[in-house]
């Protein structure tokens, strides 16, 4: 019987265990980049893990467009794994916790890593799950200057759109923007005005990663999408896309 393409991902990682990482994924900008960040520091992408939340306010899960993970995580090459969650605050911990100990019995990994730039309600509480398990936790993007590290997202080719805005100074003209270098300056100048966090840490926005120099071979396309906004926040609602090759 011929193996599925997640079976081969299995294979060729389930022996790898000592550092390798399972990363908190949501196919946006930060999670993305972690991705590549922790190649860099030398692990091996076990797999990705990635939670369904049927709280969109959630406070711990980022939930828009995160169905397109299935797709952004073939372009990636890694394996999926999908958890499930009502998204109550507190104990979607344990939903949280539950996902990664069902990937870790599929994958060998001794660490979890996320995009966490500088939430601190978020990161101590992966930090937690991380020891209930006997996981290291990693943030490799903590700290960083968030007008800097935006700057230097679009100058690496990370092409990437807003897929919910909900700070004021971000209107619904935001949804579906690619953002460039245009973009970020003002992003920066707004943020500085009504006082959000340039990169979005806060919350006041979400993204999704149409191409970057991860995706070797293909790059997502959105085919059919609609702005759903609610007065002073909004989500771009995406209906169908998919992987074409690249050029």
């Amino acid at each position: 019987m011929k193996k599925t393409e997640f079976e081969e991902l299995r294979a060729e990682r389930i022996m790898v265990g000592k550092n390798a990482v399972a990363l908190l994924f949501t196919g946006g900008k930060d999670s993305m980049n972690a991705i590549e960040l922790m190649r860099n520091r030398g692990y091996d992408i076990a797999c990705l893990v990635t939670i369904l939340s049927a709280n969109e306010d959630s406070y711990m899960l980022h939930t828009s467009a995160i169905e397109i993970t299935k797709l952004s995580s073939k372009a990636l090459g890694l394996p999926l794994v999908i958890g499930h969650t009502e998204g109550e605050k507190e104990t979607e911990l344990g939903d949280i916790a539950s996902a990664i100990e069902g990937a870790r019995n599929e994958f060998s990994f001794d660490t979890i890593a996320s995009g966490g730039i500088a939430s601190k309600y978020q990161r101590s509480r992966i930090d937690e799950i991380a020891k209930q398990l006997g996981l290291k936790a990693e943030a490799p993007l903590w700290g960083i200057n968030q007008i800097s590290y935006l700057q230097k997202l679009v100058s690496s080719h990370y092409k990437f759109i807003l897929t919910s805005v909900s700070a004021e100074g971000l209107d619904k003209s935001w949804l579906g923007r690619e953002i460039d270098q245009r973009s970020v300056q003002e992003i920066i100048r707004l943020s500085k005005k009504y006082g959000f966090n340039p990169a979005f840490e806060g919350g006041e926005a979400e993204t999704l990663v149409l191409d970057c120099p991860l995706f070797e071979r293909e790059t997502l396309r959105i085919l059919q999408s609609e702005v759903d906004w609610r007065g002073n926040y909004g989500r771009l609602l995406i209906r169908k896309a998919e992987l074409v090759q690249k050029e």
